[in-house]
């Protein structure tokens, strides 16, 4: 065999070598192996629904089906009264006569829902008129939108949102309390008796229009104010409010982690402490502590005071009474109880 064949047969062989090992050293998958795009295809999970892909009908058909949704006019009433409602209905004044009564005892607000084309009357007139006066904003809403911010349909076509009362610190009050009282030092015996600082004690007391009530006879009888606990009691909300017939805007209410502990502080700042129950032993309005400081402390109508709360008071007073009756609601008590303090005070220097 030639020796010029032998040579060129040897460098074809050496150039097939070499090119196979460049193929061994080349990185991922080659021609021929079955993985030439397998790399762009890591990563991107499994494959969409039918409905997801835009090109595909079973999408178009979709987009369809949410516009006719979303053109419906019952479920568009219903999510323009989602962003206005919510599931607690304790800050809404709902009917014509209970709003048209808010709004004259000044009960601060901030919206007014109208029924869309509602029929208007004498009420609802000066609804809209104490509303605009008040700077409340007006909300026209359809009958759907109505029954869903009402979580009722007997609203009448009038809705009221109240605004979240602000509790007031008990430090606070009872450092007013306090300089009111030195304020009056000076002044006649009589005056001097009346401004001694006066509160009155909920506990237990988980009524609104009870807490209502209660408050409006503190206003009447000059307490200083009304102490709450946080737990297992009512908050000022609407219909306290109400009932409260506008007082709730000028006595103030504290709330405070607990009733015991807030009692016991005041105790230590000269306060005396009364609390009412049907097996008192002292008449309420003779106890002693009528000239003094002192806090009147009330319970539920069913349970009464608790046994730590009656333990920190200094006395237990009743209220007498026919033996037809076992016990009173707490906000009569409270009034009966406020008023006697009130005529003690009064008659003390005689």
């Amino acid at each position: 065999m030639p020796s010029a064949f032998l040579a060129h047969a040897e460098t074809a062989r050496c150039g097939v070598f070499a090119k196979m090992v460049r193929m061994a050293q080349k990185k991922g998958p080659t021609k021929g192996s079955g993985g030439k795009h397998r790399n762009a295809l890591r990563g991107h999970g499994p494959t969409p629904k039918a409905e997801d892909r835009v090109y595909h009908k079973a999408h178009k058909a979709k987009v369809a089906a949410d516009k006719r949704r979303a053109a419906d006019p019952r479920l568009a009433a219903k999510r323009r009264a989602a962003r206005f409602s919510s599931g607690d209905t304790s800050d809404l004044v709902i009917g014509r006569n209970a709003v048209l009564e808010a709004l004259r005892s000044n009960v601060p607000s901030k919206e007014l829902y109208i029924a869309a084309r509602i029929e208007h009357d004498d009420r609802t007139r000066e609804i809209v008129k104490l509303a605009g006066a008040e700077g409340i904003h007006l909300l026209e809403a359809d009958r759907i939108e109505m029954d869903h911010i009402a979580h009722s349909s007997n609203h009448q076509g009038i809705v009221l949102r109240t605004l979240p009362y602000e509790y007031a610190s008990l430090q606070t009050l009872v450092d007013r309390a306090d300089a009111k009282a030195k304020a009056l030092s000076g002044a006649s015996p009589e005056a001097r008796n009346l401004a001694k600082p006066l509160f009155i004690a909920l506990d237990g007391v988980t009524d609104p229009q009870n807490l209502g009530a209660v408050i409006r006879s503190a206003a009447a009888f000059g307490a200083n104010g009304v102490i709450l606990p946080e737990r297992r009691s009512a908050s000022v909300n609407a219909a306290a409010w109400k009932v409260s017939a506008g007082a709730a805007a000028h006595i103030p209410v504290a709330k405070v982690v607990n009733l015991t502990k807030a009692i016991q502080s005041m105790r230590e700042r000269g306060y005396y402490a009364v609390g009412l129950d049907g097996g008192g032993t002292a008449e309420v309005g003779h106890t002693g502590f009528e000239t003094d400081p002192l806090i009147v402390v009330l319970g539920s109508e069913g349970k009464g005071i608790s046994r730590l709360v009656r333990e920190t008071c200094d006395v237990i007073a009743g209220i007498p009474m026919s033996s037809m009756v076992e016990s009173l609601n707490a906000s009569v008590a409270a009034g009966i109880a406020l008023s006697s303090v009130y005529s003690a005070r009064l008659h003390a220097t005689e």
